[in-house]
Order: structure tokens, then C-alpha cells, then sequence
């Protein structure tokens, strides 16, 4: 007797292949059993305590979230509807080379004050742990013992563990300094890390050479993880970026997985072909690459991330010295809007493309929703004068859409082969980018239903058994008898996110059912308050 059987729904099983009507049933957490037209065989059909009728509906795996700033928000929401009603099952966090673990206590306050636009300051949360593996014991134990809302797997994050052994400085790592990272990402691949990732526009990751990015990648490879990077520049000088992540993971031996991967600016407009150039001829090469995209033309970030490295130096408080003296701050000035400082990937800012998404000060949420130049225009000042004075009264907090993408480089990146989904969601802010409520949804709805630019079972594998297989998970991504029961109950008629950018947090619909390890997270459309989400940690099989 099965605890569920999912009976007469067309799977898409996540391979690749033509769907098939089937007979799905699930026990302690697994499927044990796949009768493929079972009525119509005649075959014993699998005997249930629960018989779910999926008529009309297609069951496909979990969906996997390849890119996610989930790191406090599992913590602090059990619901965490933003990703489990999408069909979320599991997120990759500790993203862009800034999380929470590896720390220590002197580390720990300045990367909560760097990244609190992407996950806020985190007030409300007991930072109990200290290492990579006490942080994925907090996330198995979750809310009172019962786990979290989704399953998460950790990417250790090099710009942390380059605040541990260097600080804040622009310089190379001594050889002692560089044997200390080592062994902090050893020690971190040894807790159950799946990779490492790397935020090379941000501070302090971004002034780590090639050489001590190289054997740091030695050592993730050496227990079979890849690298993560948001890698030097989208804009001037993105290939260039995008061929030197090859290049030294190639010298480390090291798998590569590149980052929200894009080509944004005017400079790249119908350059998305180069890009899949480049790593076609890596993989004819022997490399091992994949990369994620999310399905939007708006990126996102902090607006403190758009300035140039050497402003950074020092961590947040010295920022906000820099920004106080006017002398320098004019020269920050000169190098965002005349240089095209590397915080805003070797491009002069374009004021009228940074919407400001959201601030950690309410009394200044009358910047959220519009433009920086908008701002100005509506006040009488200069663009650079209006985002000093955000940047300095919100604490380094705010958050911005940056309007720099271009809609055939999304299409284009996202047909390709080693392809997978990450939706680069931050929850954080007023107006949030609509992706951390839509990604998967827009995926199955706008490109696969109504504009035909992936066909559904090919979609479903990008989302699915891609990211398992890059994630070295040998039982999840699939449709498969022994796989665990990470499930997705969709319409394929009805699919379609509903977050936009004027109502950033509105579900999606066409997505009745999502399970996790068995279990309902969503069932009929409503959140269930099940916490079946655990941390999954590196496995060698």
C-alpha cells in the first residue's frame, strides 16, 4: 500500500523525451513505481491510501532554482510561497562570493552590513553558526526542529572566505593568506558544499587575481564541486570575462557553472551568439560548463554595487567615509558617469536604466518605483547628487532594477544545451524584481506556450535533470522509480507567472500541486504548512 498515487497524468519526465500518460506512485518519500498507460494496458494499477486524479495534468521533477539569495529568507519565512509555489524545490544558494558562512565574529557584522539589500540586515535572525556545516545544520533543523520550506544546497562564497584570511584590501594574497583559503574551502567542500562562487564586481572577491582564483578552483575540484562565478563584467568587457572563468577552470580541472549568464548594455545588444560561441568551442574542448539565465531583461542589484572597486576597499564603513568627502566622492562621480567604473562592468551609468527597487529606510520609500534620473529630474538636482545622498541616508541598503538587457540575448542563451534555470531572486525591497516571484512560471508560460521559444519537455529538462546532473545529485531530476518524490503538478493551458514589475510578489497560477520528499508543500494552489526542505549536501556518487 502506497502513500500517494498519482494516477492518469501526462509526465514530462524531465529527460528530455516525449511525455506519456502514467501512473505515479510515492512511498516514504521516493516513487516506487511508473505504470505508463496502465488502464489502457490492463496492467494492476499501483493501490494507494491517497488516489490523486491528474487528469488534464502534467507531472514533471521539481524544479531546481540554480541561482537564489534565499540565505535568510529560509530562515525567517516558513511559507516561503516566492519559490515553492512556483514549483520550486530546491535552491542553490550562497551565491555571487557573499553569504553567511564561512565567518567569524569579527567578519560576520560586515558581510550582514555588504549584502543587506539582497537579504536584509538580518536583525531577526540568531546567526548561531560559524562554519559552512553548522549553517546547513540550521537550515536542517529550520523552524522548531521541522526543516524549511524548500531543500537549499551551498555554495561557498569566496569573497567571504577572502574577508577571513585578507580583509578589505586591494592587494594579492600572501602565500599564507592564500594556504588559509585553501583550507577554508576544503573545509567547506568536506561540510557538504556543492561548489564555490565568486562576485567579481563586488567587494572584497573582485580583487583576488587568476592565479589565487585558479587554486582555490583546485581545491573544489579536487571534491568533485564547480565554480560559480559573476564573473568580471556583463557589459564592455564580458567576453573577455567570460573567456578568463573558462580559461582558469580549465587550468584548475574544475567544472564551470557561469552565473546568470548574459549580455547586457548597448555594447552586447544581438551578441548572445558570441557568448554561446565561446562556449561551444570550450565544450568541443573537453570543459565542462553549464550556466542559468533567468527569463526577464531587467537585472538587479544594489545600487552600492555599481561603483567602482576601489571605493569598496576597506568594507561598508570606509564606503560610506568615501562618499561623505566630497573630493571623493566627485572622483566616484567621474569614474561611474565618464569611465565606466568595473561596479558597472566597464559602462558610464545611465541614470535613466536605475530604478530603485527598494530601501531599508522606509521614510525614503518615495525613490522606490522610479528611476534615479527621475528623482532628480522631479527635485531639481543632478543624478550623481540624488544617489550619494540615497546611497548615504539608507545605509549602503538600497536595491535597484538596472533596465540593460535586451530580449534576443535572452531567447538566444536560453535555447542552448547545457542551459539551466535560476531565477537570481532577491525578496528583499519594496518592489522587488518580479523573477523572485516568476522565473519558472515565465519560463513554462511566456517562452514555452506562447511564443514556442522552448518546446515543454525540452524546458522541463533545463529546470530539472540539468541542474540534478550539474549538482551531482544521482536521484533527483527525473521521473524515475527509486528518485525522490520532488514533484510538480502543472496545466500547461493555464501556467503563467503572475508577478510583474508594478505587482513584483503575486503568485503564479496553473500550478495546483508542488511536493517535496513526498509531501504536499502546495496542494490546491494553498500553501500547505509542511517543511520538507532539508539542506542537501555534496555527494561523490
Amino acid at each position: 500500500m502506497m502513500d500517494l498515487v498519482i494516477r492518469d497524468v501526462d509526465v514530462v519526465d524531465g529527460g528530455g523525451g516525449p511525455s506519456y500518460r502514467a501512473d505515479v506512485g510515492i512511498e516514504g518519500g521516493r516513487i516506487t513505481a511508473v505504470v505508463q498507460e496502465a488502464a489502457a494496458a490492463g496492467c494492476q494499477r499501483p493501490v494507494a491510501r491517497r488516489v490523486l486524479d491528474a487528469e488534464g495534468l502534467v507531472l514533471t521533477p521539481g524544479f531546481i532554482d540554480m541561482h537564489a539569495h534565499s540565505d535568510l529568507a529560509l530562515l525567517r519565512d516558513p511559507d516561503h510561497s516566492a519559490k515553492a509555489a512556483q514549483g520550486v524545490t530546491l535552491e542553490v544558494i550562497g551565491q555571487d562570493g557573499l553569504s553567511y558562512a564561512p565567518v567569524d565574529d569579527r567578519t560576520l557584522p560586515e558581510v550582514r552590513k555588504a549584502i543587506t539589500g539582497w537579504n536584509g540586515g538580518g536583525d531577526d535572525i540568531d546567526f548561531t553558526w560559524r562554519s559552512v556545516g553548522e549553517y546547513l545544520d540550521r537550515l536542517d533543523h529550520g523552524f522548531d526542529g521541522e526543516g524549511i520550506a524548500v531543500n537549499a544546497a551551498y555554495l561557498i562564497p569566496q569573497g567571504a572566505v577572502r574577508m577571513l584570511a585578507v580583509g578589505w584590501d586591494d592587494r594579492g594574497a600572501t602565500p599564507e593568506e592564500l594556504d588559509r583559503m585553501r583550507r577554508l574551502v576544503a573545509d567547506g567542500m568536506r561540510e557538504g558544499a556543492v561548489g564555490m562562487s565568486s562576485g567579481l564586481t563586488y567587494t572584497p572577491g573582485m580583487y583576488a587575481g587568476d592565479a589565487e582564483l585558479t587554486e582555490l578552483c583546485r581545491v573544489v575540484a579536487e571534491y568533485g564541486g564547480y565554480y560559480c562565478p559573476h564573473h568580471r563584467s556583463y557589459g564592455a568587457g564580458a567576453l573577455d570575462a567570460y573567456r578568463e572563468m573558462v580559461d582558469l577552470t580549465r587550468e584548475a580541472g574544475c567544472a564551470l557553472h557561469l552565473a546568470h549568464a548574459t549580455m547586457n548594455f548597448g555594447v552586447n545588444k544581438g551578441k548572445g551568439a558570441d557568448l554561446l560561441a565561446l562556449v561551444d568551442e570550450a565544450l568541443a574542448g573537453g570543459a565542462d560548463i553549464s550556466l542559468d539565465t533567468y527569463p526577464y531583461t531587467p537585472g538587479c542589484t544594489t545600487l552600492v554595487a555599481l561603483l567602482p572597486s576601489w571605493a569598496g576597499e576597506g568594507g561598508p564603513a570606509a564606503v560610506l567615509d568615501r562618499l561623505r568627502d566630497g573630493d571623493t566622492a566627485e572622483r566616484i562621480r567621474h569614474h561611474m558617469e565618464v569611465v565606466g567604473s568595473d561596479g558597472c562592468h566597464g559602462v558610464p551609468v545611465e541614470w535613466e536604466t536605475i530604478e530603485i527597487s527598494g530601501v531599508t529606510d522606509q521614510a525614503l520609500a518615495s525613490y522606490v518605483g522610479r528611476t534615479v534620473r527621475e528623482s532628480a529630474d522631479a527635485r531639481g538636482e543632478a543624478p550623481w547628487t540624488v544617489a550619494r545622498r540615497l546611497l548615504l541616508d539608507d545605509g549602503l541598503g538600497s536595491t535597484i532594477l538596472q533596465h540593460v538587457g535586451h530580449e534576443e540575448n535572452v531567447r538566444t542563451i536560453m535555447r542552448h544545451r547545457v542551459h539551466t534555470g535560476g531565477s537570481d531572486g532577491i525578496l528583499q525591497g519594496d518592489k522587488p524584481h518580479p523573477r523572485a516571484y516568476g522565473t519558472f512560471p515565465q519560463y513554462l508560460g511566456r517562452y514555452v506556450r506562447e511564443l514556442g521559444v522552448l518546446g515543454l519537455e525540452e524546458c522541463v529538462a533545463h529546470l530539472t535533470s540539468r541542474p540534478a546532473a550539474r549538482l551531482r545529485l544521482p536521484d533527483r531530476g527525473l521521473v524515475r522509480e527509486g528518485y525522490r518524490a520532488d514533484l510538480v503538478l502543472l496545466d500547461p493551458r493555464t501556467v503563467a507567472a503572475g508577478a510583474t514589475f508594478d505587482a513584483p510578489r503575486t503568485l503564479p497560477t496553473g500550478i495546483p500541486h508542488v511536493l517535496i520528499d513526498g509531501r504536499f508543500v502546495i496542494e490546491d494552489g494553498r500553501r500547505t504548512d509542511v517543511l520538507a526542505g532539508r539542506a542537501v549536501r555534496r555527494t561523490t556518487g
